[in-house]
C-alpha cells in the first residue's frame, strides 16, 4: 500500500472515530463504571449525586441559557397545547401501555422473565422525561429546544406528584399488588428534593445564563462559537450515564437477574422507545387534521369550519415542535429516576437491583437510539430551518439599512447644521 493510500486511510479511520466520539466515550465510561462502580455512584467516592447530578446538568442548563433569546423562551412556556400533549404521552399514554404489555407478559408466565424486572419496567414508564438528554438531542436535531427546556421543568416538577400517584395506581392490581410501595409518607420528602434538584441544576444555570447573555451579548456569542460549547452537553450527557450504571453496578442489578433478562429488556427497551416515538409523531402531527381542514378559513367560510379551524389545528404541530414532543414525550429520567424509585421502596429493598435494572437500561437505550434518529430528524426538519434562516437574515438586512438610513440621516443634519452655523 503507497503512503499516499495509507495517509487517507488513516484520515477517513481518524474521522469515524471523532464522529462516533460519543459511543466511544460511553462504552469506556461504562466499563470505568464495572470495574469502579463505587466512584461516580451515588453516595460514592465523588458524591455524584451533587457532583453529576447536579453539576453535569447544571452545565448543559447553563449553556442553554446563554444561547437561547429571552422572548423565545417566554414564548414557549405560553404553549400550553405542546405542554398538554407531552404530559398526557409521558405520564398516562406511556404508562398505560406499558402496564398491559407487562401484564400480559406475566400473564404468558415465563420463569426467564422476573416478576420485580417487569414492575421495574412500569415503574420506569410512570416517571417523568429526562432532565438533560432531551435539550442536548432536540438542540442537535434542530428542534424546538426552548419548548424542550420548559417540558423538561414541568414535566420533572409534576413528576414527583404524579409518579407516585401512578405506582399506586397500578400496583393494585392484584398481578402487581407485590410491589405496592405503599409509603405515602415519602411523596413530601420526594417532592422537596425533587424541587431541589429541578431548582439548583435546571432553573438557576438557566436564569444565570439568560440574564449573563442579556448583559453581555457579544462576549457570548463570541464564547460559545470560539469554545465550541456546544458540545459540553453531550460530554455531560455520558457524565450522567456514568453515575447511573455506577449505581447499579455497585448494587449489583445486573447480576440480580438472568442473562435471559436482560437480554430481553435490551431489545423489548429498544422497540418500545421506537414504538413511543411514533405514537409521538401521531400524536404531533394528526394526518386526519390537514385533510379536514385543507385551506385557512375565509370571510366565504362557515362559521363552523372557522371555529373548528382555530380549535384544532393549533394542536397540529410544526416540524421543530414535533421533535421536541417526540423526544421528551418517549425519554424517561434516571437522574431523577432513581431517587424516585429509591423514596418509594427504600435504599435498603433487597429488590432495589431488579427495580433499577429496566431504569438504567432504557436511559441509555433511549439516548443511543435517539442519537441515530438526530440525522433524520435534523433532514426531515431543514426545510424549516432553512426558512427561519432566511427571515432572521432578512430581518437583519433591514435592520442594517435601517441604521444604515438613520445614519445618513444624522450625517445630512451635521452637515446643514454645520453649514448654517459658517453662514
Amino acid at each position: 500500500m503507497s503512503s499516499s493510500l495509507k495517509v487517507l486511510y488513516s484520515n477517513r479511520v481518524s474521522q469515524f472515530l471523532i464522529s462516533q466520539w460519543f459511543f466511544i466515550t460511553l462504552a469506556v465510561f461504562i466499563v470505568l463504571a464495572y470495574f469502579f462502580p463505587n466512584f461516580a455512584r451515588h453516595d460514592g467516592t465523588i458524591r455524584a449525586e451533587y457532583s453529576i447530578g447536579y453539576g453535569a446538568v447544571a452545565a448543559i442548563f447553563l449553556q442553554s441559557g446563554l444561547s437561547m433569546k429571552t422572548q423565545k423562551l417566554c414564548y414557549n412556556l405560553g404553549n400550553w397545547r405542546a405542554h398538554t400533549s407531552v404530559l398526557t404521552i409521558s405520564f398516562l399514554v406511556t404508562s398505560s401501555i406499558m402496564f398491559g404489555l407487562c401484564a400480559a407478559i406475566k400473564r404468558a408466565h415465563d420463569s426467564n422473565i422476573d416478576d420485580w424486572v417487569l414492575m421495574g419496567l412500569i415503574v420506569t414508564a410512570t416517571c417523568p422525561t429526562t432532565v438533560a438528554s432531551n435539550v442536548v438531542m432536540t438542540q442537535k436535531a434542530g428542534g424546538n429546544d426552548l419548548l424542550c427546556l420548559c417540558e423538561v421543568f414541568i414535566g420533572n416538577v409534576l413528576g414527583a406528584f404524579v409518579t407516585p400517584a401512578l405506582v399506586q395506581m397500578y400496583a393494585s392490581c392484584s398481578l402487581f399488588a407485590f410491589g405496592n410501595p405503599a409509603s405515602g409518607t415519602s411523596v413530601s420528602h420526594l417532592y422537596a428534593d425533587v424541587m431541589k434538584q429541578i431548582g439548583l441544576s435546571v432553573f438557576v444555570p438557566l436564569f444565570v445564563g439568560q440574564v449573563v447573555q442579556n448583559v453581555f451579548p457579544k462576549q457570548v456569542t463570541w464564547c460559545l462559537t470560539t469554545f465550541k460549547l456546544g458540545k459540553v452537553g453531550s460530554f455531560c450527557l455520558v457524565l450522567i450515564m456514568w453515575s447511573s450504571f455506577s449505581t447499579a453496578f455497585h448494587q449489583n442489578a445486573f447480576e440480580s437477574v438472568s442473562h435471559a433478562c436482560i437480554i430481553f429488556l435490551v431489545f423489548f427497551n429498544i422497540a418500545i422507545y421506537l414504538f413511543f416515538t411514533g405514537i409521538c409523531y401521531i400524536w404531533a402531527r394528526p394526518w386526519f387534521l390537514p385533510k379536514l381542514f385543507p385551506t385557512e378559513p375565509t370571510q366565504s367560510s362557515s362559521k363552523l369550519y372557522t371555529a373548528l379551524y382555530r380549535i384544532l389545528m393549533p394542536f397540529y404541530c410544526s416540524k421543530k415542535n414535533a421533535i421536541t414532543v417526540m423526544f421528551c414525550g418517549a425519554a424517561k429520567t434516571a437522574a431523577l429516576g432513581v431517587s424516585l424509585i429509591t423514596s418509594q421502596y427504600g435504599s435498603d429493598s433487597p429488590h432495589l437491583g431488579k427495580l433499577l435494572v429496566p431504569l438504567v437500561l432504557y436511559q441509555s437505550e433511549q439516548v443511543i437510539t435517539a442519537n441515530f434518529l438526530v440525522s433524520f430528524f435534523k433532514k426531515w426538519a431543514a426545510d424549516e430551518n432553512n426558512v427561519e434562516e432566511t427571515v432572521v437574515v432578512s430581518n437583519d438586512i433591514e435592520s442594517g439599512a435601517d441604521s444604515s438610513a438613520k445614519k445618513s440621516c444624522n450625517i445630512d443634519k451635521e452637515s446643514l447644521e454645520s453649514s448654517s452655523a459658517m453662514k
